[in-house]
């Protein structure tokens, strides 16, 4: 079998494009494939389809999976055509993206690659520059969000998460339904939310029934300016209300101890998660030396017997008992003559709609703050991001729930499978499993009438009879 012939098999290359000449250059540790067209074929506009004519030819490479140990490059005489209604235009190829340097199945590989580990590493395993796999993940992004259906959102969480020291930070607008991030904003302040806004159809806020956030200012103002019926949509997270008063309860120990400990008392010396930490989830030594702080009469006894009320105050389903309810313990917050947690009351009741939103809507920011703990990881592996654009790019990659690689038609006669595998038109992926295609269980089979037993469906199947 001529190499020729084979590459043509391998890559699918098929009329009008055939395989000119293969250059094993071996010291170089590299295969250059040459491919042309068949200069009697017609010339469509790669826009709309209309025959046209030839204007010029251009010499194009693009990387594509590795021969055994060698880089494989293939190299093209790409016509450029001339069409009446849209000019000059260069002739798309089938095996690679218009505007690419890498093949399709080459670009799917980064991709798989790039899931598992950061952009210097997967640059060192492939022999690519930094750029050249930052820009397979920057086109796999612009990819899949142009592929994005624009589906009305009901449920959606805002959250900031860290971009860099210094209090830096990005907005990260969540989708608390399809479990993906709709986007990254810039910063987290109004002006970034109000873009988002702006970008979201009107019929897509109103169909809104719950947007879920802490009780950053800004957040509140944007979404009560863009979104209709914001105040009954709004809906502070349960996590963050939480936070506040365990800051409060925090606050009281810390100044407790210290007026203790100018009298020589070290009672609560290494006591502070005993007073944050959920009974349920203490050992059973740290309960039973609990036990005997709670029953005292400890500031902090009474500070920590608000927290455990507000915990009890989730599980009303009526917006009338629930607000009944937390206005007595901000009420109770208020007379207990503890500072930090009559400024945490003070909160509360400034805030109170939107707990109560939270209550009978049953919004929660949870899968949010999971999301929020990945990206932190992302940055960690990737050792930081200097640029915010990338900080976003990356974040979608891993987190958008985008369909990330190229056009199934360009991947020999494969297709994107949801899982991310390459899969044949009768359903056999590569992982030599058998999955019977359309025929039903059991091999698919050539067109030379040979059972391919999945070793790349009809890649290989053919090689026996050629």
């Amino acid at each position: 079998m001529r190499d020729r012939d084979l590459y043509a098999k391998l890559l699918g290359i098929e009329d009008p494009w055939y395989v000119r000449d293969v250059d094993p250059s071996l010291e170089a540790g590299e295969v250059e494939i040459f491919i042309s067209r068949d200069e009697r074929a017609e010339l469509p506009c790669p826009v709309c389809g209309a025959a046209a004519g030839r204007y010029d030819t251009r010499t194009r490479t693009w990387r594509h999976l590795d021969t055994m140990q060698y880089k494989t490059l293939l190299t093209a005489e790409v016509p450029r055509v001339k069409c009446a209604e849209h000019g000059v235009k260069q002739l798309k190829v089938p095996w690679a993206e218009p505007g690419s340097r890498f093949t399709a199945m080459f670009e799917a590989l980064v991709i798989d690659w790039l899931k598992e580990a950061s952009v210097s590493a997967v640059a060192r395993m492939l022999r690519m520059t930094w750029d050249e796999v930052d820009g397979v993940m920057a086109r796999a992004v612009a990819r899949g969000l142009e592929r994005r259906q624009s589906q009305p959102l009901r449920n959606i969480g805002i959250d900031e998460t860290s971009f860099q020291k210094r209090h830096e930070y990005v907005t990260v607008v969540y989708d608390c339904d399809r479990k993906h991030v709709v986007d990254v904003l810039d910063n987290r302040r109004q002006f970034d939310l109000e873009e988002f806004y702006f970008g979201t159809p009107l019929e897509h806020l109103q169909s809104l029934e719950s947007v879920s956030m802490d009780m950053w200012g800004p957040y509140v103002q944007a979404t009560l300016i863009h979104v209709p019926d914001a105040e009954r949509k709004i809906a502070f997270d349960r996590f963050h209300v939480a936070k506040h008063i365990n800051d409060g309860v925090n606050k009281v120990r810390v100044d407790e101890h210290a007026k203790l400990r100018e009298l020589g008392d070290r009672t609560l010396t290494g006591t502070r998660y005993l007073w944050l930490k959920n009974p349920e989830n203490m050992t059973a030594k740290s309960r039973l030396r609990f036990e005997a702080l709670r029953g005292s009469s400890l500031r902090v006894a009474r500070a920590w017997a608000m927290k455990e009320a507000a915990r009890q105050l989730w599980s009303y389903e009526r917006r009338g008992w629930a607000r009944r309810a937390w206005k007595r313990l901000i009420v109770w917050m208020a007379r207990s003559r503890l500072p930090p947690m009559v400024k945490v009351g003070q909160t509360l009741r400034a805030h109170l709609w939107g707990i109560v939103n939270a209550i009978v809507l049953g919004a929660t920011n949870a899968s949010l703050e999971a999301v929020n703990s990945k990206i932190q990881a992302l940055k960690k592996r990737a050792c930081g991001y200097r640029s915010r654009a990338r900080f976003r790019s990356a974040i979608l990659f891993h987190c958008g729930g985008l369909e990330l690689y190229p056009s199934a038609h360009l991947a020999h006669t494969n297709s994107e499978a949801p899982n991310g595998v390459l899969v044949d038109e009768c359903g056999c992926d590569t992982s030599g499993e058998e999955s019977g295609g359309s025929g039903g269980p059991g091999p698919c089979v050539d067109s030379c009438g040979v059972e391919c037993h999945n070793l790349a469906c009809d890649l290989y199947s053919c090689i026996p009879c050629i």
